[in-house]
């Protein structure tokens, strides 16, 4: 079902190459959506909602007593399961607040950062073939921590105007201010723009579809955005040592995804390829979501095999995975090597499923290669890091000596000025 590859014959820059979201193609559509929820507001997103979701929602925002309800139907055992994953999360993400700090640059001039969270997020978070209340916890938690003063969730509404109780209930528990039901596009624009309903937020998270990626660009600049974000994929680097079934659950784990979900597995060991993907075929064909499953590895599901262990440490830096598991004879070795990857999974009893759900890392992550330049979604996403410096006279005798020159050579002549007549005072 997986396409084994020898490492020598392969073009590696076409090997790792993902399933892409083509956002150029839906940039019009997308375009026209963001004008008219801009211009029309809550006429606008009801509209789409309408068109795109088919159901008519009368009021956007979801009331108290609809999460009450969810309370009341939600299964005790998820409800308690969502307390502990938000307590876990809340445990490493408050790990993620910078300190503020200052140093003595020299005699007279102390500078320093201070810290300070930006006033408003939006989280989004997906309808369609899933619900995912992880994404909630995933996305609002952090902002809270960070002191995001309103943090509002968008999210798309089932075919009865209502929100799964799963979603209202973990938002409720990460501590969400506001959620409103909407997806789409629309949804995008109405965080970017406000409308009557509303608010306009500083930063918008989370992931999406490819009219949300295409949307999120957009408005980019207009808002803060976290990182563009494609189809999930894995990569798993491997010895002999690995276990072959433990790395073909984690394939089929990151395959049921979606369609366009990308699986790499990259050994020196051909034995452990070959019984890797006998265990695939194996459990793909008791899998409930088999059809995504055998999509996803058909177009993206992918065994390399390298001569020497250094080769696949390279390809696994050159593909830059979302999500990266290393089960090897001495992981934290090969940990070392390593200079790209979203979220990382040491030894054989670290699925990619727990950082998902509840060990307490974010599974908001850099896709496409996104690794190389980006890292995951953390507490300080919804942080400032202003700058501070306190100059005594003294201090400002010292530096004018680097400055006016500097000043005056690129014609800024006030800047200089401003020296000058401080000293002469």
């Amino acid at each position: 079902m997986m396409d084994i590859l020898k490492y020598e014959e392969i073009d590696l820059s076409e090997t790792i190459k993902r399933s892409e979201q083509d956002v150029n193609n839906v940039l019009d559509t997308v375009s026209e959506i963001l004008d008219n929820v801009k211009n029309n507001g809550d006429k606008a997103v009801k509209s789409y909602t309408e068109k795109f979701d088919g159901v008519l929602v009368e009021n956007l925002k979801v009331s108290d007593e609809e999460i009450k309800e969810a309370y009341e139907t939600l299964d005790d055992s998820l409800l308690t399961a969502l307390k502990q994953a938000a307590q876990n999360i809340e445990k490493f993400h408050k790990k993620q607040i910078p300190s503020e700090w200052e140093i003595k640059v020299n005699p007279g001039i102390v500078a320093g950062q201070i810290v300070r969270p930006i006033n408003s997020a939006g989280c989004y978070i997906p309808g369609g073939r899933a619900a995912y209340p992880s994404s909630i916890l995933m996305t609002v938690i952090p902002a809270k921590i960070a002191g995001v003063e309103k943090v509002v969730c968008v999210t798309p509404p089932q075919k009865d105007g209502k929100i799964l109780d799963a979603i209202l209930v973990a938002a409720d528990i990460a501590g969400a201010d506001e959620i409103y039901k909407v997806g789409g596009a629309q949804a995008i624009g109405a965080l970017a723009y406000g409308t009557e309903s509303i608010p306009r937020v500083e930063k918008i998270v989370g992931p999406g579809n490819i009219f949300v990626t295409a949307a999120k660009k957009l408005v980019y600049g207009q808002v803060d955005i976290e990182f563009p974000a494609g189809p999930s994929e894995v990569l798993i680097l491997a010895d002999k040592s690995a276990e072959a079934e433990f790395l073909a659950t984690d394939i089929l784990a990151q395959a049921e995804h979606d369609p366009n979900a990308s699986c790499f597995l990259v050994t020196d060991d051909e034995e452990l390829a070959k019984e890797v993907n006998e265990y695939v075929l194996k459990l793909t064909k008791i899998a409930p979501r088999r059809e995504i499953i055998e999509e996803s590895l058909s177009k993206s599901g992918k065994i390399i095999i390298t001569t020497t262990f250094d080769e696949a440490i390279h390809v696994t830096n050159e593909y830059a995975p979302e999500h990266l598991i290393i089960t090897t004879k001495d992981d934290d070795e090969t940990l070392s090597k390593i200079k790209n990857a979203g979220s990382i999974f040491l030894g054989k009893y670290s699925p990619v499923a727990a950082g998902d759900y509840g060990s307490g890392t974010n599974h908001v992550l850099p896709t496409g290669g996104g690794a190389k330049m980006y890292s995951g979604l953390s507490t300080e996403a919804f942080i400032k890091k202003p700058t501070v410096q306190r100059i005594t006279k003294e201090g400002l005798a010292e530096l004018s000596k680097t400055s006016v020159p500097i000043a005056e050579y690129e014609g800024f002549f006030a800047h200089s000025d401003s020296f000058k007549r401080r000293l002469e005072k």
